[in-house]
């Protein structure tokens, strides 16, 4: 399996010990937020795991959480022995705001971390920080500081982790996707139309997709959405937001599939 670790400085994941508020009213958004060490795998790389409980009611956002959310962002940049991280995201929930639906978690959020050391025998200091949303009837973001060590001895597994770990989308093909492909085309000045036809059995009524660009520089309108049997269609635009003219790598588009049974993750678009 093929693994891609993020740098240190990142725009998505985030790693917390004892957090800090600054409005007094966040208090009561997260009653509690703290790294789990995990354990060292064979293969010398970590896993660890941020755990985040928040209040009744309160929500925070997934990686790509539509036009309202806040994603996380975090700085790695303070912690020792580290070369990358790769966030493994557990199956979000939709929220509705009002009108609008975003993409996140509620209650308690377990957040897999699978670390890569520069020396694989030796601890992982994770310290840093993460800029995050909460939400509730109003959103606001949120500052929370990690200060941690991994341990390179520690071998018992956390279920915690594992079973976060196990709450993943679907793959293409354990979803039963025969066929992707992506139409791109100029739209209005400074745009981008996107097509993308997929052949998916549905996933539970009403669907809602998410397109990511792999490039944190374009902005994607949540798509609209039609079916006809297995054949799903998702349609939006895209825009640079320095408003420049941009290409896009259909390699790098990810099209999640968040249907009411089941969530598909699919990567990779070619066109069609």
């Amino acid at each position: 399996m093929r693994h891609i670790f993020l740098p240190l400085i990142a725009a998505l994941g985030l790693g917390v010990a004892l957090p800090t508020f600054a409005p007094a009213q966040t208090m009561e958004a997260v009653t509690s937020a703290r790294l789990l060490p995990g354990w060292r795998m064979e293969d010398g790389t970590h896993m660890a795991a941020v755990e985040l409980r928040l209040a009744p009611g309160w929500k925070t956002y997934w990686r790509a959480p539509g036009d309202l959310g806040i994603p996380p962002r975090f700085d790695w940049r303070a912690s020792r022995n580290l070369a990358g991280i790769d966030i493994r995201w557990p199956t979000p929930q939709r929220i509705r705001q009002g009108n609008d639906v975003t993409v996140g978690y509620a209650d308690v959020m377990v957040l897999p971390l699978h670390v890569l050391a520069q020396d694989a025998a030796g601890d992982v200091r994770l310290r840093g920080t993460v800029d995050l949303g909460v939400c509730r009837d109003v959103c606001m973001p949120l500052t929370l500081r990690f200060d941690a060590d991994l341990e390179a001895d520690a071998t018992a597994r956390d279920g915690r982790i594992a079973a976060a770990l196990a709450d993943r989308p679907l793959s293409a093909a354990e979803a039963g996707v025969r066929a992707v492909s992506c139409t791109v085309a100029p739209g209005e000045p400074g745009q981008l139309t996107l097509r993308a036809e997929m052949t998916l059995p549905p996933t539970g009524d009403p669907e809602m997709a998410v397109i990511e660009a792999g490039d944190p520089s374009l902005w994607i309108a949540q798509p609209k959405l039609s079916r006809s049997g297995d054949r799903l269609i998702a349609e939006t635009h895209l825009i640079h937001s320095g408003g420049r003219a941009f290409a896009l790598d259909r390699s790098k588009l990810r099209l999640t599939i968040l249907g009411t049974q089941q969530v598909v993750d699919i990567k990779g678009c070619p066109a069609g």
